[in-house]
């Protein structure tokens, strides 16, 4: 699993790199239609084509040149042909999901549940590619977040994950709670506080978690947020006043709840009565 989650950290990094600038297309040609214009004609720009180049000179990547993690060591993280350096993030995601698959290998083998570790290894990669989009961008994309909150319903239907009733009042908590806090931030500080991507996030991870893992990632984000900024205040020595980007913290949340929660929530009853 560990080695598939490479190929898959691999094929993340090319959807966290293309969807944005997908989006943008498709959002300048709705504008230019909507004010009666002429679309822009663009080149075909997809998840499959065209096939990976240097984002420097626009020279093909080669097969030989593509394969996850040791074709940067073996390149020594610098393009084959125009020698700039490549971005550290590639290796480090592809070295990240190929975790995350052996993580969620030893959770759900030992017991067997091997449809569980698949559709929660997709959860996972397609949690990590929000998070990455919106630390970039500050998006959370539809085309991401909507499919995910189908497939968590649909996998507890197939009874993989929650049961269903638990899946349906969990996506719906989470939106309502999401819904909540921005609205009431923005009714006091006359700001955005939090997106509809958010929203939308929080209820696909209680469609996967069911209705208990809403404020279990909620919690596990706020402490991992909260930590994050106590540590970057005692490095710099000043407090982070730009506005950072939730996703990525509601997705560690997520993750540690799918991996974590039962047995926290086992330890905390057990010290609580």
């Amino acid at each position: 699993m560990a080695v598939l989650g490479l190929f898959a950290g691999s094929f993340l990094n090319v959807v966290v790199y293309r969807l944005p600038r997908m989006l943008e297309t498709q959002w300048a040609g709705e504008v230019a239609a909507w004010s009666g214009q002429i679309p822009p004609v663009t080149p075909v720009f997809n998840l499959a084509w065209p096939p990976s180049r240097c984002p420097h000179c626009e020279s093909r990547i080669a097969a030989r040149h593509n394969f996850p993690v040791v074709s940067y060591l073996w390149l020594r993280g610098r393009c084959a042909d125009c020698g700039t350096r490549i971005a550290l993030r590639y290796p480090l995601v592809e070295i990240a999901v190929g975790v995350l698959f052996a993580a969620m290998a030893w959770t759900f083998v030992p017991s067997k549940q091997y449809a569980a570790m698949l559709v929660w290894s997709g959860f996972g990669a397609t949690s990590l590619a929000l998070a990455l989009i919106d630390i970039e961008t500050r998006l959370l994309p539809d085309l991401l977040t909507l499919p995910l909150l189908w497939a968590g319903l649909l996998c507890s239907v197939m009874g993989v994950t929650v049961p269903v009733d638990e899946a349906v009042l969990g996506a719906t908590l989470g939106y309502v709670v999401m819904w909540t806090i921005g609205s009431v931030y923005r009714a006091l500080t006359h700001h955005e506080g939090l997106g509809g991507g958010d929203a939308k996030l929080v209820a696909a991870c209680g469609a996967w978690l069911g209705w208990i893992g809403v404020p279990l990632t909620l919690a596990f984000g706020a402490m991992a947020a909260t930590l994050a900024f106590a540590a970057y205040g005692l490095v710099r020595g000043r407090v982070l006043r730009e506005p950072m980007p939730f996703g990525p913290w509601l997705v560690l949340g997520a993750l540690a709840s799918a991996l974590w929660g039962e047995p926290f929530l086992d330890l905390w009853l057990r010290t609580s009565g």
